[in-house]
């Protein structure tokens, strides 16, 4: 017997409903599937897995507390670091301490006094002898020759220098014979202060002789007033202090240097002159002056003896030490 349509709808949905059922009864959970992997707190492995969980507890446990453990370590270092930086700066607070003392602050005064008269003892020495003038009177040849390298610097000063020791030399005996070798004696009781008095007059001698040779007395007047604790107008040089007559001193040989080289350069003056005007007046303006006029220069200096004449006028103007 043929079904109706509407019956054979009927059957289709009984069952497509119960394949549905079958097949919902027979899936899995998702906890249950094979081979899928699920986080188990400490807890369920503890039962599951016997031995193996002590060490998975363990693990765990150690790296919860290991900030625990290394914190109480690390502060108890920074603590032994904190102590050894402050017992280093009590030391070094003491030593400064030590330091601040009047006994040692004296003898370190000492020694900066004693490195500080070390090092300006060459331009104090040069600065109250015959040095200055030499060696402004060389300089001032070499330029009135035209020749900016000859003679070199080493060699004019070495003359300087050699000159220098021959003219201070009657000064600086006294000045060892009288104050350094009395000091050195242990047999005779001389103080610093003493010996520098009489060391230091010898010296004042020097200077003094040169400023009166040069007539340039108006030089000490004009430190002597600005000097505080001197008087003011000196009758002798006994009243003038030792910090007014060495500039005193230096600005003498300045006037006197500056003379000689007036007397050296008018000659080579008039020889630049003469041969810039014959160069001029033969149209050769493109040739140096300076060229030509060399060679004439070195062979007048030549033949008059120039070294000879420059270092007897120099000789001369210091005149006699006595």
């Amino acid at each position: 017997m043929r079904s109706s349509p509407r019956n054979r709808t009927n059957c289709i949905c009984v069952v497509t409903i119960t394949a549905v059922l079958i097949f919902v009864g027979n899936v899995p959970a998702a906890g249950n599937v094979p081979g899928s992997e699920q986080p188990v707190p400490v807890e369920q492995t503890d039962v599951a897995l016997g031995v193996g969980r002590v060490e998975l507890a363990t693990a765990e446990v150690t790296t919860d507390a290991a900030p625990e453990v290394v914190l109480p370590a690390t502060i108890e270092t920074d603590h032994s670091e904190m102590r050894q930086t402050g017992s280093s700066t009590n030391d070094i607070v003491a030593q400064l301490d030590g330091f601040a003392e009047p006994s040692r602050i004296g003898s370190s005064l000492k020694i900066v006094m004693t490195m500080s008269v070390i090092s300006l003892a060459p331009a104090i020495l040069l600065m109250t002898t015959s040095f200055i003038r030499i060696t402004i009177v060389l300089g001032l040849l070499r330029q009135a020759l035209g020749a900016q390298q000859l003679p070199p610097n080493q060699v004019t000063t070495s003359l300087a220098l050699f000159m220098t020791a021959m003219i201070m030399w009657p000064v600086w005996t006294r000045v060892y014979e009288d104050a350094v070798v009395p000091y050195s004696d242990p047999n005779v009781e001389m103080s610093m202060a003493e010996a520098w008095e009489i060391g230091s007059e010898p010296v004042r001698h020097f200077m003094i002789s040169q400023i009166e040779f040069a007539h340039n007395t108006d030089d000490v007047r004009l430190f002597v007033q600005y000097t505080p604790n001197a008087k003011k107008d000196p009758e002798t040089y006994d009243d003038v202090p030792t910090q007014a007559l060495l500039p005193a001193f230096v600005l003498s040989e300045l006037k006197t240097a500056f003379l000689l080289g007036f007397q050296i350069y008018l000659p080579f003056l008039i020889i630049d002159i003469v041969v810039s005007t014959l160069t001029t007046s033969m149209g050769m303006v493109m040739l140096p002056p300076t060229m030509m006029s060399l060679p004439f220069k070195l062979l007048l200096f030549v033949l008059v003896d120039g070294w000879h004449l420059i270092v007897g006028m120099l000789l001369e103007s210091f005149g006699t030490y006595g």
